[in-house]
């Protein structure tokens, strides 16, 4: 299995403004992750996982070590490579969906294509597709506020694919939902890693982690633990995606990859 990313020897430090004090969010990291596989970063605040992700994620860059995406060193890149890297080849999910509320499903999906400059009608389709690869082929006209929580973080699952990425990051995915509508997102990553996906969640919830292959634990900005999970992520039938479920509703079939978009 081929490595999708590298840190090594990687730290970050910051220094209070005003003053000669500085801060270690991250000291002398080494971590390769592979692809397709599915790793949780954990950590207390100030442990340094938002730090790391953001250098995984192309957001900030360390003081010192290196950082590879595939065969590319992230660190020698001037601003406008990076920010091309980051928009072509990571995948971003967040807590609060970060969706554009003017805008429908189907547009929110399109936007960052359009940034990508690809064509019109092929960011139709793939728009489309990636809606019902999520269950929400029959939602492509809603606005955000139209849609449960669950359903907004099925919308960016879907933005956070729009560009085939090398590496999937989501921080803290189920942050904001229930604990039912959590486990129903968690079991679109199930899958996806299944389609030999690589995905990285932050989370500071244990039993998130467990649903990972592999759990790197931080505390104050080094490695505490790296683990294999002997218990992990709970497959569902390939090609297949754990379908939404209706507070209060009883658990129905899996929903299909594709569905009939109800749309147009």
């Amino acid at each position: 299995m081929s490595n999708v990313a590298v840190v090594e020897n990687l730290s970050k430090v910051y220094r209070k403004p005003g003053t000669n004090i500085e801060v270690h969010a991250l000291r002398s990291i080494n971590i390769e992750f592979k692809t397709g596989e599915y790793t949780a970063i954990m950590g207390a605040s100030g442990s340094g996982k938002s730090t790391l992700m953001n250098i995984i994620g192309c957001l900030d860059l360390p003081t010192s070590g290196r950082y590879l995406l595939g065969d590319i060193n992230i660190g020698e890149l001037p601003d406008d490579q990076l920010s091309e890297i980051r928009s072509k080849r990571i995948g971003f999910i967040f807590q609060n969906f970060n969706l554009i509320q003017q805008l429908t499903v189907l547009e929110n999906l399109e936007v960052p294509m359009f940034y990508l400059g690809v064509p019109p009608a092929e960011r139709r389709r793939r728009a489309i597709a990636l809606a019902e690869k999520v269950g929400l082929g029959q939602r492509l006209d809603h606005r955000p506020m139209q849609l449960s929580g669950g359903q907004q973080q099925r919308v960016c699952i879907a933005r956070g694919l729009v560009n085939d990425p090398l590496i999937l990051l989501a921080d803290e995915p189920t942050g904001a939902l229930d604990s039912k509508t959590g486990q129903q997102i968690l079991a679109l990553f199930d899958e996806l890693v299944a389609q030999g996906r690589t995905i990285l969640i932050v989370t500071h919830d244990p039993t998130v982690a467990h649903r990972c292959q592999r759990v790197i634990s931080l505390h104050d900005g080094s490695i505490q633990k790296d683990i294999r999970n002997p218990g992990p992520a709970i497959q569902v039938e390939s090609g297949q995606f754990a379908p939404e479920v209706a507070e209060g509703s009883e658990q129905p079939g899996p929903i299909p990859y594709a569905q009939e978009s109800g749309q147009h």
